[in-house]
């Protein structure tokens, strides 16, 4: 079967709610992918943040190999070993007073956990989030999601307990936290929105603002948590400590998983029978965890990410300044974008020609979140292959 097959197939017995090329891979090592018909692709998108050690990584493969010869899954009825593990894993690496984690199966469930937790805790009903805002896809993280692109259609199921401000806007912020608020929801990096960051004074003042009114600070890190951004959490470039962090994507370095995590007095606040699901955590998943998070460490990949990052994005930037198709170019460690108009999905085709993978968030930024394992020949391709368009143009 080759890929044209396979989307021949697809058509016929999967619902049509994605975009797919008409593409199918088979097997990939570090941060290259192999499709049916055996041609190397270059992945600058990881799965959209998700493969932090590459495919294949042997550490990975080992821990998911060994796991799943012993126990895949048992209920949250029993005491799972792996699961403790890694809470204690990412007590490692946060902050104090964060340390208690609760493990779901993604990031939108990760949000939705978040969000009830503190509605919970606070006893209040409003939460504030940022227009161009990405939280998730059920009916509680979509109303804190600031794009009526992605709300259409669904707004019966929505929240009418939302109140959207600029992102950035540090006086619409404060107009409208106060006594009624339970919490503020911000992303460090607005991945989906176009890979905007945040301004360090505008999260230090949502800080502010919610211990002034006794609101909690969720920091949505399931595309900056990690290593992401260079730093674990992208929260850390701004000189805050949240209340809640949830986390998904490259927790499991491929394996669905997600989580938030807060701290012990927040964590009381979900007694049993409270909130649950029957897959978080599970032995399989929290192995992955544990190993990808080992790995990171073993390896330096966040002081790696924060490196090549850094001259990545300085390598770009000299491009933009020989060609003023791209506009602007921003981000943190190996979470990058290129805005550039109506031409990023013109470039994301001519990419695809030359066999890389590259994605387009916001409309008109290429969005580069490549494994950070990523090679230096991988960002000379992308630099080249980027200059080479342009040059043509």
């Amino acid at each position: 079967m080759d890929s044209k097959q396979v989307a021949e197939l697809g058509s016929y017995y999967l619902f049509q709610n994605y975009g797919r090329e008409t593409l199918c891979f088979s097997h990939g090592k570090a941060e290259h992918l192999w499709d049916l018909e055996g041609e190397r692709y270059t992945d600058y998108v990881a799965g959209i943040a998700v493969n932090c050690l590459g495919h294949a990584h042997p550490a990975l493969v080992q821990a998911i190999q060994e796991q799943a010869s012993r126990l895949i899954h048992v209920s949250n009825l029993y005491q799972i070993r792996e699961q403790a593990d890694l809470g204690e894993a990412l007590a490692s690496i946060v902050p104090a007073p964060l340390g208690r984690s609760l493990f779901c199966n993604s990031g939108a469930e990760a949000n939705e956990a978040a969000l009830k937790l503190a509605v919970k805790h606070t006893g209040r009903p409003k939460v504030v989030a940022c227009r161009n805002s990405f939280h998730g896809r059920t009916s509680a993280t979509l109303s804190v999601t600031g794009q009526e692109k992605y709300q259409r259609g669904f707004e019966p199921l929505l929240s009418r307990n939302v109140e959207f401000v600029g992102f950035n806007d540090i006086e619409g912020l404060k107009s409208q936290v106060d006594r009624g608020t339970a919490a503020v929801m911000l992303e460090p990096v607005q991945g989906e929105g176009g890979v905007i960051p945040a301004d360090r004074e505008y999260f230090r003042t949502a800080r502010d603002l919610c211990s002034e009114h006794g609101a909690l600070l969720i920091v949505d890190e399931v595309q900056t948590g990690l290593g992401r951004t260079g730093k674990w959490f992208g929260f850390q470039h701004f000189g805050v400590v949240p209340d809640i962090i949830s986390l998904a994507k490259a927790l499991g370095g491929g394996v669905p998983i997600g989580a938030i995590v807060a701290s012990p007095e927040l964590a009381r606040t979900f007694t049993p029978g409270t909130h649950g699901t029957t897959f978080g955590g599970n032995p399989l998943a929290c192995a992955a965890a544990n190993a990808v998070i080992r790995t990171m460490k073993a390896e330096g990949l966040v002081e790696r990410s924060a490196e090549l990052g850094g001259e990545w994005k300085g390598q770009l930037k000299r491009i933009a300044e020989e060609h003023r198709e791209i506009t602007d170019v921003r981000g943190l460690g190996l979470m990058l974008g290129v805005e550039m108009g109506d031409l990023a999905k013109e470039f994301q085709r001519y990419a695809l020609q030359r066999r890389m993978l590259v994605n387009v968030a916001g409309g008109m930024t290429v969005r580069l979140v490549p494994p950070l394992i990523i090679s230096p020949d991988s960002v000379r391709l992308l630099n080249d292959t980027l200059a080479s368009y342009l040059g043509g143009n």
